[in-house]
């Protein structure tokens, strides 16, 4: 069994526009640090991985009202899960920011907690078209039908099975299959990391909101606005939604995935666009 990869992505901007960011976000946090504000809001993003989760959180990094951190910053993670809450409220509490944004992806079960824990606070959850979600992961991580083959049969030692229902366990028994390819794995996890939205009731939760990858890439300045407008984040601007180039949504089914799998994914992708629109409440 080869290792499993780590539980991120690469960064797909160029080295350009990293360097631009980097100076902007230096630039931003002395400007706080000259006259710091104490936090208003908490903010996570929130989704399953290469879902445009990185996208999301350069837009509100362009916002000279946040403090960014992603799962990438020791301070606020370890080997990409967040530190205890502890931790994170010191992180809050020290910065000059009024609102704090925090990447959520191994924590997707822990949001209702959290929330309540960093009152007053939002959700953004970043929902792909499995198919592109398939595409995407399966060149950045490995191990899928390993994993798979854990939690079906119980285990729930690490955050990929933490807070899932007996309902997804048993159905990931009844579908598992040991020659499944790694894209019917990859499948299966953006199924039952994604249905914990609806499982923990954040359909109901007017803090939430769902922000769908091929609207945000294809109308960005629509998209952005709805979220800035969400978060009650001033300063919106073309710039800001510039930010966002065209990326990949082709929508094309990976090869070797069972008609089950895919139906179950199908399914799970309609519910979220069934959901109605919201904005601020």
């Amino acid at each position: 069994m080869s290792p499993a990869k780590p539980a991120t992505g690469h960064d797909a901007r160029s080295v350009a526009m990293r360097v631009r960011h980097a100076l902007w976000r230096h630039a931003k946090a002395w400007r706080q640090r000259l006259r710091p504000r104490p936090v208003a809001r908490h903010v996570f993003v929130a989704g399953m991985q290469r879902s445009g989760t990185n996208l999301l959180m350069d837009v509100l990094d362009a916002s000279a009202a946040t403090r960014v951190f992603h799962e990438t910053d020791p301070r606020a993670f370890e080997r990409y899960e967040m530190r205890d809450p502890a931790v994170i409220r010191q992180l809050a509490q020290s910065s000059p920011a009024p609102v704090f944004v925090i990447k959520a992806l191994c924590e997707l079960d822990r949001l209702p907690e959290l929330m309540s824990l960093f009152a007053p606070s939002r959700t953004l959850w970043l929902v792909r078209d499995w198919r592109d979600s398939v595409h995407s992961a399966i060149r950045s991580f490995g191990n899928f039908v390993p994993q798979w083959q854990r939690l079906a049969h119980g285990d729930a030692n690490d955050w990929r099975g933490r807070g899932m229902s007996p309902a997804t366990r048993e159905l990931l028994m009844a579908l598992y299959r040991a020659d499944a390819s790694e894209a019917e794995g990859a499948a299966i996890m953006w199924f039952y990391r994604n249905v914990l939205f609806f499982e923990h009731r954040l359909a109901a939760d007017p803090r939430v909101r769902v922000v769908f990858y091929e609207a945000l890439v294809q109308q960005p300045m629509r998209e952005v606005a709805a979220v800035y407008d969400f978060l009650e984040l001033s300063g919106f601007s073309a710039a800001i939604a510039g930010r966002i180039h065209a990326r990949s949504v082709r929508h094309r089914s990976p090869p070797d995935i069972s008609p089950a799998v895919a139906a179950l994914c199908d399914e799970l992708l309609a519910r979220f666009k069934a959901l109605p629109l919201r904005g601020r409440t």
